[in-house]
């Protein structure tokens, strides 16, 4: 049937699996839900309608039945009157009847094992709602915490990084710091260093000058008799 085929996979369906895959639970649940929920009407449709053609053929099947006893039962009468004729016409009907219900027989046969596999399938859908409607709540729990562990962790980087550029304004103050160091030895070393015997050496200079100048004031005086 191509009921059968159309609905191999529901009754095949993992809901454990479905959920590993879904990318965002909290949404993807209510999503799959709905269509579970849509194949299940499809389905009970359709489990109907297989069964009810199950009941029609299972009741074929005992007509048939029936109707061979009947004509059994008939065809001994007839012997038991002394009508053999008769007896055989009534055979031969129920031969044709037991004829006709091999072939419901199989009718029946297949039909019944339809309806098995749709009302597994039936019965299996309606277990994996009934599943993920216990769990909804819980996975939604589960994706809020998530969520919250996210942000969590969004804040903690961002925390992270700012004391990573903390860091690293540090070493760039250091090198500054020893940028200006250097440059204020370099400075000191291009100064020129005092010489402090020339110091002296005009200091003392100075002082023979004017001990010159004294003397010769001296000499003056006396060659001019003062």
């Amino acid at each position: 049937m191509g009921i059968l085929s159309r609905f191999n996979d529901i009754i095949k369906a993992n809901v454990n699996a479905v959920l590993d895959k879904m990318e965002d639970p909290a949404k993807m649940i209510d999503q799959y839900l709905r269509e579970l929920t849509d194949n299940l009407a499809e389905v009970k449709k359709e489990t109907a309608g297989v069964m009810a053609e199950e009941a029609r053929t299972k009741r074929l099947v005992d007509e048939n039945k029936a109707d061979a006893e009947k004509y059994a039962n008939l065809a001994k009468k007839a012997l038991q009157a002394g009508n053999e004729e008769d007896a055989k016409v009534f055979i031969a009907k129920k031969q044709q009847v037991e004829s006709a219900g091999a072939g419901l027989a199989t009718a029946y046969a297949a039909a019944h094992e339809n309806a098995v596999k749709m009302r597994q399938m039936h019965d299996k859908l309606v277990s994996d709602i009934e599943t993920l409607n216990a769990r909804r709540e819980m996975v939604k729990a589960k994706v809020a915490v998530a969520k919250t562990q996210q942000k969590v962790n969004q804040v903690s980087s961002a925390s992270d990084k700012a004391a990573g550029a903390m860091s690293a304004f540090d070493r760039m103050e250091d090198k500054a710091n020893r940028m200006l160091d250097e440059a204020n030895a370099m400075a000191e070393l291009n100064t020129e260093p005092v010489d402090e015997a020339k110091a002296l050496e005009a200091k003392y200079s100075a002082a023979g000058t004017d001990a010159s100048v004294d003397d010769e004031l001296e000499k003056m005086k006396k060659d001019l008799g003062l």
